[in-house]
């Protein structure tokens, strides 16, 4: 497993499937334990990560790291990607070109970890894995699609904007926590339409 994970990571460092390979420092692969039962899925990479060349390693990582804890995870125990592994200029969202050259490394990243449940941080993975929008509205939520399971949340970037969202995260990392237990003991867990 982790050999075809390694051979995802490196395809991706070398990629130049759209024009986001002529501007970034650092391509950024997935990274974490690849026995994990939960895959945390983001935008894309910030300025920090393209530095680094790892995903969520900035001031949103901290966040994240801070959510996960709160629920009882460890950033060792789970896996942190990205829909888009290049950093678009300035921050920018990424347009729908560079979410298709990506899209490959994430269904494979998904096939060989085939974690019990997919979470999605923010607008742009929810729009890109699920053609879902209005995140709040609909985060805090369990969806089945494709046979996957996938939990909605806010993005820990969008907490730098309006910190009134920090709690919001750190409860729906309890509630996800609470679900993957279930789901590890074979019970079933609330499913939204």
């Amino acid at each position: 497993m982790s050999e075809r994970l390694d051979d995802v990571k490196n395809r991706v460092i070398s990629c130049t499937n759209c024009n986001l390979s002529k501007s970034r420092t650092n391509a950024v692969p997935g990274n974490g334990n690849y026995h994990s039962d939960v895959i945390f899925v983001g935008e894309a990479p910030g300025r920090n990560e393209d530095l680094q060349g790892k995903p969520f390693v900035g001031t949103a990582g901290q966040i994240l790291s801070e959510a996960l804890e709160y629920a009882g995870f460890t950033r060792d125990q789970v896996y942190i990607t990205n829909v888009v592994k290049c950093r678009p200029p300035n921050n920018r969202q990424p347009i729908t070109e560079e979410r298709t050259a990506c899209r490959p490394y994430l269904s494979e990243e998904l096939e060989i970890i085939k974690p019990k449940i997919i979470c999605i941080l923010g607008n742009t993975a929810y729009s890109s894995l699920l053609d879902g929008s209005e995140i709040t509205k609909n985060r805090g939520k369990i969806v089945k699609s494709d046979g996957r399971l996938y939990f909605v949340t806010v993005h820990p970037a969008a907490i730098i904007y309006n910190p009134s969202l920090r709690q919001v995260l750190k409860d729906d990392f309890v509630f996800l926590a609470k679900s993957l237990d279930k789901l590890r003991k074979g019970l079933d867990v609330e499913i939204s339409q």
